[in-house]
């Protein structure tokens, strides 16, 4: 520093505690960087204004790519977007303790908004109230990723890639659980409930599901129209009007999976092209429709099962299998459906 050896003892002092003083203030309106996830720092949100945000939209705003933003219990009345970023992580305390509810849009938490998208971003740990028919919407982005997060409504996924959606309760939607357009996504470990229909996929979609237990469809559990592709492995289908559709110029697999309480099974029609084996199909009134007709399960699908599940209590919607279920060992497979069985 210029002249600095000129100054006095005092003055280099003065200067010491005030530089110190700055650079502490500049780290607090910058947030922590003790976060325990990625590079940058922790903006802690809290409604008793002990964090540095009472509003998660500030917080988000004010994050830099690489940020995480720590949500801590309450009730937030308010609509999120989270666009431009990257890297960056939304984390709540738990799904019991922090509540988003919006506030006046259609949608309660936007990830990515035309033109702009939000890249590699997280969220997690949170339960999202929808708002306008829809609880989370994702629009033109990639590396979207949704845990542990409970979503009571809609999710909606449109022109994005790479969505990662694990060990979510996804129910009670007007319309669909979750939905994609044109869009690639992937499904595992969560719980869709209480919908018209548990998936749609549509557009050019390609979406993997595995080890998803989706139940009380009105309509089919997963339904894949247009140009869409679905893989379904080892998921759980139970208590829906209908299992898996194909319709349009859809294709797809549907393999280890159980199908229980179904009016029917499969559908599609013969210019689909769908591959179907090793599933467990349980009252199911018809096991496979082909354009409308009933069609032989032994021409169709000679791999699949017709036996009772077993399952542990689904009165209870406890899906795992018994210790002896006939459902283990079947086509490669462990075990057919989302979880094994209890030892």
């Amino acid at each position: 520093m210029p002249g600095f050896c000129m100054k006095s003892i005092i003055s280099v002092g003065a200067l010491l505690v005030l530089f110190g003083a700055n650079v502490l203030l500049a780290q607090e309106q910058r947030g922590s960087g003790d976060g325990t996830s990625g590079t940058g720092s922790t903006w802690n949100v809290a409604l008793d204004g002990s964090g540095h945000f009472t509003s998660i939209q500030e917080a988000i705003d004010q994050a830099q790519d690489g940020d995480t933003v720590f949500i801590k219990a309450g009730r937030y009345a308010e609509d999120v977007t989270v666009h431009s970023k990257e890297g960056l992580k939304v984390i709540g305390e738990g799904p019991e303790k922090v509540f988003l509810a919006g506030l006046k849009r259609v949608g309660t938490l936007h990830i990515g908004k035309w033109p702009y998208g939000a890249t590699n971003v997280e969220i997690r740990g949170l339960t999202v109230q929808q708002h306008g028919g829809l609880g989370v919407g994702i629009f033109n982005g990639s590396g979207v990723t949704l845990k542990n997060l409970k979503v009571n409504g809609f999710v909606f996924g449109q022109q994005v890639q790479n969505v990662h959606v694990e060990d979510c309760v996804i129910g009670g939607s007007e319309t669909t659980g979750i939905a994609f357009a044109d869009s690639q996504a992937t499904l595992i470990d969560n719980l869709i409930h209480d919908n018209d229909h548990g998936v749609s996929v549509g557009g050019t979609s390609i979406v993997h599901l595995e080890r998803n237990v989706i139940t009380r469809s009105l309509f089919e559990a997963v339904l894949v129209a247009d140009q869409g592709h679905a893989t379904l492995i080892q998921n759980t289908l139970v208590g829906n009007q209908g299992g898996v559709k194909f319709q349009d110029d859809a294709t797809g697999r549907v393999a280890g999976n159980i199908i229980d309480e179904a009016q029917v099974g499969v559908a599609w029609s013969v210019k689909n092209e769908v591959a179907v084996a090793h599933n467990g199909l349980y009252q199911v009134t018809v096991k496979y429709q082909v354009d409308g007709q009933t069609a032989s399960s032994e021409s169709q699908a000679f791999s699949d099962v017709y036996v009772a599940p077993k399952f542990v209590a689904p009165d209870r919607g406890d899906y795992r299998l018994q210790a002896d279920s006939p459902l283990l060992n079947v086509g490669g497979f462990p075990f057919l459906g989302a979880f094994g069985p209890v030892r």
